[in-house]
């Protein structure tokens, strides 16, 4: 990404959108979790709902689906600082939102959202221990916009990002959860 180009790594956070800026912090905070260790590191605790669901389900899906994931090192073996996002951008359309028969885009799985948020943790994971850290406040933004741009239409036709429900559980109650019935926070 050109430094023209590049996004300013806070943008979203701020945004007057509940669901624009629950998708940033997302970002954020999974990529922070990841590489400061996960469920082991130092991290202090989710600062929401759906931050907290995203880590458990992510842990989760990483300990129940290990051989997916463990693909990916060795597709990122050579990335540097400058292709890390492209790079991430191009699986990410090319593996999750591909366009169905006709141009028009899948029905949006929990599994596609999950993936975007663990698989961004992965490239950050092998960035932070691959010594290119630099680029880390970056990718927090790229994933945090490519969020907005594909997945947020989708979750606010669905309602947002938490679904009604009588008594929440963390990674149950979520759009990013296992119901279809999400609604904004």
């Amino acid at each position: 990404m050109c430094q023209s180009e590049a996004l300013d790594p806070t943008t979203g956070l701020s945004s007057p959108d509940p669901l624009v800026r629950e998708a940033y912090l997302m970002a954020h905070d999974y990529i922070d979790y990841v590489t400061s260790g996960g469920a082991d590191g130092t991290m202090g605790p989710a600062p929401t709902q759906c931050t907290a669901a995203l880590r458990h389900a992510g842990d989760e899906l990483l300990m129940r689906f290990p051989i997916f994931f463990r693909r990916w090192p060795r597709i990122f073996k050579d990335v540097k600082e400058e292709t890390a996002i492209p790079m991430l951008m191009s699986i990410l359309d090319q593996h999750f939102f591909p366009h169905a028969p006709g141009g028009r885009r899948r029905d949006l799985a929990w599994s596609a959202v999950l993936s975007v948020y663990v698989l961004a943790g992965q490239m950050a994971q092998h960035c932070h221990e691959s010594g290119i850290e630099g680029v880390l406040p970056q990718l927090k933004a790229s994933v945090g916009a490519y969020v907005e741009r594909v997945i947020c239409p989708e979750i606010r036709d669905k309602g947002g990002w938490v679904r009604e429900s009588k008594a929440c559980k963390v990674g149950s109650c979520l759009g990013l959860g296992r119901s279809r019935g999400w609604r904004a926070d």
